[in-house]
This record gives C-alpha cells, sequence and structure tokens, in this order.
C-alpha cells in the first residue's frame, strides 16, 4: 500500500506542475490575444479609409467596366489559395479545422491537384500538405505574434504577381475568423479578381486631381489595395491563433485540477485503508498475546 500511496502522491505532484505550466501559458495567449484584437481593431480602421479612396476613384470604372487586370474576370483554369495556420501545436482545433475545410474544398471543386496552387503561411499547414503529397508554391514560417506588412510583403505581393501573369485565375485566403475569445470562423475569402467594390458607396463629391494620370495611380493603388486585404486575413488569423491557444490552455488547466482532485480522493481513501488495515494487526497482535 506505501508504494501506491507513493506513486498516487508523484501522480499528484507531477499534475500540479503540468497546471502551472499550463496556467502560464493561458496568461501568454491572453497578453497576446489582447495585443492581437487591438491591432486588428486599428487596422480595420486603415482598411475601412483604403476601401473608401479606391471606391471613390474607381467609381467610373465601376459602372463601365475596366481594363485592369485585377479587376476582370476571366475563365477559371486554376484556382490560388493562400492557407493560413499556425507554425505550432497546443491551439486547440484551431489547425485542424482550417485545414479540414480546405481538404474539403480540393476534393469538392478540384479533379486534379493542377487545378489549384497552395501558398502556405504557417508551418502545421505546409507541412501538412506536403505530407499528402501537395506541391506548396510558396510557404512563409515563424511569424512574430503581432506580424508586420514588412514581415509578409513578399509572399503577399509574390500571390498577387502570380494571379498577374496568369500562373492562376483566382486568388482565395482561407483562415480563422476571430469573432471572440470563445468563437472563431472559418472564412474563405476571395481576394482576386476584386469584385467586392461597390459604385454606390462612393462618395458623391469628385475633386481628384489626379498626376499622372488616373489609370497609372490605380496601377499602383489596386495591387496595394488587395495586398491589405491579405494582411488583414493574416492580423485576423493571429488574432484566432492566440485566442485558440488561450482556450486549449485554460481547458487543459481545468483538466488538471480535475485530475489533482480525483488523485487527492484516491490517495485519501488509499490512506484511510492503510490506516484501518495498521490497526486491525495491532488489535490482533494485542489479542494473542493475551
Amino acid at each position: 500500500m506505501a508504494g501506491s500511496l507513493s506513486e498516487i502522491k508523484g501522480k499528484i505532484a507531477s499534475t500540479k506542475k503540468t497546471s502551472q505550466i499550463t496556467g502560464a501559458m493561458q496568461m501568454v495567449s491572453a497578453a497576446k490575444l489582447t495585443k492581437s484584437e487591438q491591432a486588428a481593431k486599428d487596422f480595420q480602421v486603415y482598411a475601412s479609409k483604403v476601401r473608401q479612396i479606391t471606391t471613390d476613384l474607381m467609381k467610373s470604372e465601376l459602372l463601365t467596366g475596366s481594363s485592369n487586370p485585377l479587376l476582370i474576370s476571366r475563365p477559371i483554369k486554376r484556382t490560388g489559395y493562400i492557407v493560413i495556420t499556425s507554425d505550432k501545436g497546443l491551439v486547440g482545433g484551431y489547425n485542424s479545422t482550417i485545414l479540414k475545410s480546405m481538404m474539403d474544398i480540393i476534393h469538392e471543386y478540384h479533379s486534379n491537384d493542377r487545378d489549384f496552387e497552395i501558398i502556405a503561411i504557417g508551418g502545421m499547414g505546409a507541412d501538412f500538405f506536403k505530407a499528402r503529397g501537395f506541391d506548396v508554391a510558396f510557404e512563409l514560417r515563424g511569424l512574430e505574434d503581432q506580424p508586420s506588412f514588412e514581415e509578409v510583403a513578399q509572399i503577399i505581393a509574390k500571390s498577387v504577381e502570380m494571379y498577374k501573369t496568369e500562373l492562376f485565375d483566382e486568388l482565395y485566403v482561407c483562415y480563422t475568423h476571430h469573432v471572440n475569445s470563445l468563437t472563431s470562423q472559418v472564412r474563405v475569402q476571395q481576394m482576386l479578381p476584386i469584385t467586392e467594390l461597390d459604385a454606390a458607396e462612393a462618395s458623391e463629391y469628385h475633386s481628384f486631381e489626379l498626376e499622372p494620370n488616373r489609370e497609372a495611380i490605380l496601377e499602383q493603388l489596386l495591387p496595394q489595395y488587395t495586398e491589405s486585404l491579405i494582411y488583414g486575413a493574416i492580423v485576423d488569423a493571429k488574432t484566432a491563433e492566440h485566442a485558440a491557444g488561450m482556450s486549449a490552455m485554460q481547458t487543459a488547466t481545468d483538466n488538471a485540477k480535475n485530475v489533482i482532485n480525483d488523485l487527492t480522493i484516491q490517495y485519501n481513501r488509499a490512506r484511510q485503508a492503510e490506516i484501518t488495515q495498521e490497526i486491525t494487526e495491532i488489535v490482533a497482535g494485542a489479542s494473542a498475546l493475551e
């Protein structure tokens, strides 16, 4: 029985250490989440302004049509997907949910792997697709907890360039949208061609003096607009990742506490049984001496 008690005490001690670790990780994820939520809010202010300026400048093109390749829908031969995951685990179902959704899309809309191109942001996604025999055109690992635009600018610009050179005919970003600390949603958002701009949202006044000309400005503005949308998805996905990490560590901490409570009850019962046995042996020995 002593060996059993010692074993239970060891399990309690090790579970307490695990609980302390997961509790600390939960606090770290909570701090990261707060910063990411603020960064996401700040970006939304910027994104709304860029959208308004772009819509104002393009009102006539949106009404009459445009020759800019980023606005023209063409026959779909290949599709590009930017898939955003984390670089490591300990984030609950964050990665598995988006990867399962991506596989469902592939099986439903593509008959073979020549119909689509994958660009992976996050090591978990890159490794997942490679392990299943899919080619990953580009990958980006090791993003900071609060990624800057400069950190992801190259892979974003490369994605837009691949569309412009017709390596694929439409571009989607597949990521996890952050709703709140307990809820997230999988989003598959079309980035190219640009179809979401609405002429009805344009301002009524148009007192713009454009240099050198409207076409030259749009040639620079539209790629930047698309790049800002992709960056916004990355920021959103990082926020959801921190929320998932916080929730997973909270669940792990709660489970560890439940295990400790169960082991404590088991220890007390074993200790009680040991004391009862010792008393019985003493009484039996005393009776034998009479």
